[in-house]
């Protein structure tokens, strides 16, 4: 059980989402105590003397003790009680090389990652579970829609934070309240990974079809078939009962749909525009979630058989190199 008034907690990653959320935590009222994995060594020497990030959100003021921002991944986690995940998913292994079961035991571990593990094609919670043996309800997941830009200018927004147990999920999002961001709760767990790992994808279909001249009438119709689609793909995989149409859920594919802080939206409107899946990743020299998890994604859809006609048009375009404009003209004819 998460005591507050003593809260250490762990953020791993160093990028655009992970500096934001040590912005939250810092701008919380609760009084908690931060570590700051960082993964380049040189990052960290900056962080520590300039308090800003330089890579990614440099405008944010960094305030966390220089000496509690470090590379070493096992030094900063057994600092802790909580540790926040917050890597892209492709870099997660990496990122934890060197831990074991024993370094995670009583510790509440939250993910903020939304995509994929792609060798073990597992959500992160299912990887946390069967690679350090983390139990349910010790982890929490966190779901938008919130992007990381307009954490850094203090826009209202919001954050849901799902785990089995209640408690838990309350005491992790206390950590993150704050006068610009409020905070939802869910016992939906799998469905809000898997919804944030969707909603990457059906942003890269809509990238898709802006950058082949598709119109916002025309995008309108994608995402309320994406919402059906994503409906249909988490009931048949953890039923349960959920309204589709809440913040974790709708809201996240809204914002990562249209935003212009969307990388997978501006990753599929390179595709569109006729890039190779090489170039546009070179151009924005940022992850997108949405390509690694159309791979994984479409594992899921074969191995349950599952009708999803615009994964399978994401992924015949990016890994099966079929014509954009063939294949979503084909999808256009199945909407309703």
């Amino acid at each position: 059980m998460i005591d507050n008034s003593k809260s250490k907690i762990a953020v791993i990653g160093s990028g655009s989402w992970a500096t934001a959320m040590i912005k939250m935590l810092t701008d919380s009222t609760l009084s908690k105590e931060i570590f700051w994995w960082v993964r380049k060594p040189e990052d960290v020497t900056f962080i520590r003397t300039y308090k800003h990030n330089p890579s990614y959100l440099s405008a944010v003021e960094v305030k966390v003790q220089p000496e509690n921002i470090s590379s070493d991944v096992r030094e900063i986690v057994s600092q802790c009680d909580i540790v926040v995940l917050n890597t892209p998913a492709a870099y997660l292994k990496s990122a934890l090389e060197g831990l074991i079961a024993s370094d995670f035991k009583d510790k509440t571990v939250v993910s903020a990652i939304k995509g994929i593990i792609p060798d073990e094609n597992q959500i992160v919670g299912e990887y946390l579970r069967s690679q350090y043996d983390i139990p349910l309800e010790k982890i929490v997941v966190i779901g938008g829609p919130c992007h990381a830009e307009e954490v850094a200018q203090e826009k209202l927004s919001y954050l849901t934070f799902a785990s089995s147990t209640k408690h838990e999920a309350n005491a992790v999002a206390a950590l993150f309240a704050s006068r610009y961001i409020n905070t939802i709760i869910s016992d939906d767990v799998i469905g809000i990974e898997y919804g944030a790992v969707l909603k990457n994808i059906y942003a890269l279909a809509g990238g898709i079809c802006h950058g082949l001249g598709y119109g916002d009438n025309f995008q309108a119709v994608l995402i309320s078939n994406a919402i059906r689609e994503m409906d249909y793909f988490v009931e048949a995989l953890a039923p349960q009962h959920r309204d589709i149409k809440t913040s974790a859920y709708l809201g996240d594919l809204l914002v990562t749909a249209y935003s212009q802080f969307s990388r997978n939206r501006t990753f599929g409107n390179m595709i569109g525009k006729g890039y190779t899946v090489q170039s546009a990743q070179l151009e924005m020299n940022m992850v997108a979630e949405g390509y690694y998890a159309s791979a994984c994604i479409q594992s899921v859809i074969q191995r349950f058989e599952l009708r999803m006609p615009i994964c399978n048009m994401v992924f015949q375009v990016l890994y099966n190199h079929q014509s954009a404009s063939a294949e979503v003209t084909k999808l256009a004819k199945d909407f309703t």
